[in-house]
């Protein structure tokens, strides 16, 4: 809030800080680009006639090719259209009147902030690649019942910090989702973030950009300041997916963040405060990364004081069927608004016989497929994988040997093929994938490396 009169600034920043506003006042212009800069707040107020060798108008200008996202509104007793026209034109978002009305403030403030906020929410939905479908906690077995109500609880205390655990595709972030939806009917706001960032898909140097954002000039390519999906996820949720695997030196300054509640984008100069739900998932033993060193102890035990684990398809056989006729009635209306029905008994005994080593995202994937490429209403043993519904065949192939084919093959290309069709079995879970294939996950690692198997 910039303003030289001091009776103005008092008593605006005593109304705003009431309100829950976080509020820094200055009297005059002497660096006070530089300081809106370093802190880059989401708005500022800003007296027209504010000095003699700098107006606010000039201030504004200046702003603006500075290329930030802080909103302005100005301030002033002249009340000729002139003015407002020009500050409009500098890219101001909206224009005061003195004296004016404290609660005229607080509604124009809040009007503008909403439009930052919807600006924000639209970078968050581009940039995370994330989708507008709303998948159901679907589930009626006795350890989902006891994880939604958890999940609920955890909701509504509104806790910082949840960690997820589960074997890939059971259905983590499903939980985190639920979580998140049910935190924002419990107070969080209807239109909160949910910022969801895998910790694998990105390198070190990038990831730590996206996360926490930077400052213009931080480093070469770093042409404007950029917001940090911290930043974007203000008051919502941030979902770090396989937290498991980050690299430790982002482990340290993650940890920083989810102590101090308070991120500092690269190369800037200031902490901003930061209001988000932390959730972090993950297919793998972090008490055994800590152990093993790959893991920081600190940030297990921060992580690990609200923990969920989601157990395997395989272990909760009731909710097979009841996600099974989930599924299909969710593409039955996204495909072609075709009239499934359901499942014949033989289908789903089928379906419960299945270890499901891809859990709800195999059958997910399966589900979908066959409402794409079937058109039965009723969906029978015919219908599902080959080998699914012939578990004799399957049991006799596992027991034979295989035979070399006359003309011999590449043993090359067969183990590739069968570390391809392991990696799809497992939903692309390298874990699992191993398991499947009997060797190390190491060994999985470089064999997929070796073959740039993508």
């Amino acid at each position: 809030m910039l303003d030289d009169d001091a009776l103005i600034v008092s008593m605006l920043a005593r109304a705003l800080k009431s309100e829950g506003y976080e509020t820094r006042v200055k009297n005059d212009a002497d660096n006070a680009v530089a300081e809106i800069v370093a802190w880059q707040p989401d708005l500022v107020m800003l007296d027209i006639h504010l000095d003699e060798d700098k107006t606010g108008l000039d201030i504004l200008a200046e702003l603006r090719k500075e290329d930030i996202s802080t909103q302005v509104i100005m301030l002033t007793a002249d009340d000729k259209a002139e003015s407002a026209i020009t500050a409009m034109k500098l890219g101001a978002a909206d224009y005061l009147t003195k004296p004016f009305n404290v609660d005229e403030v607080k509604i124009v403030i809040q009007q503008t902030l909403e439009k930052v906020k919807l600006k924000d929410e639209v970078t968050v939905l581009r940039r995370a690649g994330l989708s507008d479908a709303q998948e159901e906690f679907v589930g009626c077995s006795a350890v989902i019942n006891e994880l939604r109500d958890k999940g609920e609880k955890l909701a509504a205390a509104g806790v910082p910090t949840i960690l997820i655990t589960g074997e890939s595709g059971t259905g983590k972030e499903v939980m985190a989702r639920f979580i998140h939806n049910h935190r924002s009917i419990s107070g969080g706001g209807a239109y909160a973030a949910f910022v969801a960032v895998n910790s694998t898909a990105l390198p070190a140097q990038l990831f730590e950009s996206e996360l926490f954002g930077h400052a213009k000039g931080a480093f070469t390519d770093a042409k404007t300041d950029k917001k940090g999906l911290f930043e974007l996820a203000a008051d919502g949720t941030i979902l770090l997916d396989e937290i498991g695997d980050l690299e430790l030196s982002l482990q340290t300054k993650l940890l920083r963040v989810v102590e101090e509640r308070r991120v500092r984008r690269i190369g800037g100069q200031v902490d901003l405060p930061m209001n988000v739900t932390v959730i972090a998932t993950t297919n793998r033993d972090l008490a055994l990364g800590v152990s093993d060193g790959t893991f920081r102890k600190d940030l297990f035990y921060r992580l690990n004081t609200f923990a969920l684990h989601i157990p395997p398809l395989r272990d909760r056989k009731e909710d097979i069927c009841l996600l099974a006729h989930h599924f299909l009635q969710y593409f039955g209306q996204k495909y072609f608004k075709k009239n499934c029905k359901g499942f014949s008994l033989e289908a789903e005994k089928v379906l419960l016989s299945h270890d499901w080593p891809g859990n709800v995202r195999e059958l997910k994937n399966m589900v979908e497929r066959i409402v794409v490429l079937e058109n039965a209403e009723i969906i029978g043993p015919e219908h599902l994988p080959f080998g699914m519904s012939n578990r004799p065949f399957v049991e006799r192939r596992k027991s034979s040997r295989f035979i070399l084919p006359e003309n011999g093959l590449s043993l090359e290309e067969l183990e590739k093929d069968l570390i391809s069709q392991a990696m799809q079995r497992a939903g692309n879970n390298q874990t699992v994938a191993a398991k499947l294939l009997h060797i190390s996950y190491d060994t999985l690692r470089y064999q997929i490396k070796k073959f740039d198997l993508k």
